[in-house]
This record gives structure tokens, sequence and C-alpha cells, in this order.
């Protein structure tokens, strides 16, 4: 585990360092749990209590609170960002062995880079490039003629189909499927056909730089055109993003949300967990979308945005869910009697 002391730590993650600057520093730890050289941060306010009481060598702060704690402290304007980036530094410096495994089927055709890593049991068919310092996990399948960029990650047992192209810097979590084909069916009326006719999935995946997909993400290849996942994204586990769809800048989306195929979503848009947006829709830049929505038209002005009802006893929800069926009703025989009265 890498070890840094306070100066140290204050230098890299541009902060001012409060107390004993030579305290060694060797892992992270929250308020209530750290010992004695762990970091920790206090991000919230309202959590200043355990601050008070925290055990932590030192503890990351604004500066309104270095008088609250008892410990040593790296000052910050914005203490989440900076644990954030602390945390990076503290990476299990796990060694790895340079260059192709055994065990890893290659096709001549393809380029890996000599600063690469790849797995045991990966894959790489032909065409494909592999840019440099990027570590392919053990059990990846890569497409042919697919290109995964410079200082890339692929965890273990990651899927990516042919024609997908990574940019550099980005991390792809263990078991994502990159490239599947679209849900695109004609109907029929053929019987051979079982009612439907399959449309080829001609498209394919770009993925800019610095993106992060979490684990079981699936990310449907175009119909015609790309899917398009920009730089900057990060993706949560358990996440469906449909063909065609295009992701902004800097977006971030939870789990288990599922973009349907061809919807356009601008920079900076958060999405939060389990929403569902609808097919061929526009979202503009900035739009915050709480969990649990379903979005069935087009955003066009930034800020928040919500539906579904709230948990509530069940009793009461019951009572309601038979008024909601009567709202049309209530809403005629109210216009009725606004009109009988005016």
């Amino acid at each position: 585990m890498p070890q840094y002391t306070l100066a140290q730590l204050a230098e890299l993650l541009d902060v001012r360092c409060e107390g004993d600057s030579q305290v060694v520093i060797s892992g992270l730890a929250t308020l209530s749990s750290a010992g004695a050289g762990q970091l920790s941060f206090l991000a919230n306010p309202k959590y200043q209590q355990a601050l008070k009481s925290t055990t932590a060598e030192a503890v990351i702060v604004a500066a309104e609170m270095v008088a609250l704690c008892p410990s040593h402290c790296l000052i910050s304007a914005n203490p989440y960002l900076t644990y954030a980036k602390a945390s990076q530094l503290f990476i299990p410096d796990w060694s790895k062995d340079s260059g192709i495994h055994p065990t890893a089927a290659v096709s001549e055709s393809a380029f890996v880079d000599g600063s690469a890593v790849i797995g045991a049991n990966v894959t790489i068919e032909a065409g494909v490039r592999i840019g440099c310092n990027t570590t392919i996990g053990a059990g990846c399948f890569i497409g042919r003629d697919s290109v995964v960029g410079d200082d890339c990650l692929l965890h273990a047992n990651v899927t990516i189909y042919h024609g997908v192209v990574i940019g550099d810097q980005t991390t792809i979590h263990s078991s994502a499927v990159i490239g599947a084909d679209g849900f695109g069916f004609a109907p029929s009326a053929d019987p051979k056909r079982g009612g439907w006719v399959k449309i080829a999935q001609l498209g394919g995946v770009r993925i800019g730089d610095n993106v992060d997909i979490g684990a079981g993400t699936t990310i449907d290849r175009g119909a015609l055109d790309d899917t398009v996942i920009a730089n900057g994204v990060i993706l949560d586990n358990q996440i469906q993003i449909g063909h065609n769809v295009e992701l902004g800048e800097n977006t971030a989306i939870a789990g288990c949300s599922c973009v349907a195929g061809s919807t356009k979503i601008g920079r900076n848009c958060t999405i939060a967990g389990a929403v569902g947006i609808g097919g061929h829709l526009t979202i503009v830049d900035n739009v915050f979308i709480t969990a649990m929505t379903m979005v069935n038209k087009s955003i066009s002005t930034a800020g928040v945005y919500s539906s579904g009802i709230p948990v509530q006893e069940s009793h009461r929800w019951r009572r309601n869910a038979i008024r909601f069926f009567r709202l049309d009703e209530i809403a005629k025989r109210l216009a009725a009697l606004e009109k009988k009265l005016d």
C-alpha cells in the first residue's frame, strides 16, 4: 500500500496542511472507523459530530471546520473532490506482468503495443489495435477491427464486439458488453419469419476518452450510424444504452437506468438510478433527472425533472390508485360545475 507524509499529500492534492506535516498516511477510512495512519474527510457539515470524535490521523476539511478537528488537517475548498483525488493515490500497487499471456489468442493481423498487458484467455480478433499502457484483463473478447486506445483498463470478462472504437484512459468493468445488436425488428406477416424480420445492425460504437463503464452495462451498436459515448461520460452498473443513442460530454448515469434507441442526451446531465428514457428523444445540456423517473418526451430546458409517486402506506396508496382512475371523470364534473357557476 502506498504511503505519504501529510506534506507530500498537501503538495500532490494542491491543498494546505495544518498540523504535523511529517506524519505518515498509509490509507483512507471513514471518520467513524479511521485510526492511526489513516486519512478521512468531512464533506457534509451535518456530520461534524463525527469529526469531533474521530481518531483519524488526519482529515480533509473545509477551512471553517478546522477548529472542530481533533487531528491534523488538509484544508480544502472542496473536501469531497480532494478526497476523490486522494483515493487514487492509495490504489494498491498490484504488480503486473508485461506482454501477452501465453494462453491469449491474438490474431496475427492485430496490433498490440509492446507496453500493453494482455491477460490469460483473452481473445483478440483480426484487425484489432490495442494502444500503449493498456491492460486487457483475463477472459476479455475483442472483436475484429475494434480499437482500444492508450492507458485503458478492461477488467476481466469484458466483451467488445466488432467495429468498436474506444478512446484513451477509459475503464470498462467486468461483464460489460459493448457493441451487441440493437433491438431492431420489423413486423412481418410471413409465418416463416415468426412475425418479425431482424434489422441488421450495421453501425458501430464510438466511446471517447476518460469514460468509465460499470459492470454488466450494455451499449448497443448503431443500426446504421454509430452509438456515441462522448468524453468524460460515467456509467454505473447494469445500464442499458440502446442503438444510436448519443451521450454528451461528462454526463453521468446511475445504475439500472435504460436509454432507448436514437435518443440524444446533452452534456453535463445527471441521470439517477432506475430512470427509463424513451426512444427518439432529445434532452438538452445540464438536466438532472431524479431516480425512478420515466421520460417519455423531449426535455428542452435545463433543470431538475421527476415523475412517479413517493412511497406511502399501502392502504393510502390503494385508495389513491383507485382515485387516479377517476381523475378524468372528476375533471369533467369540475369543468361542468365551473361552467355552471360562471
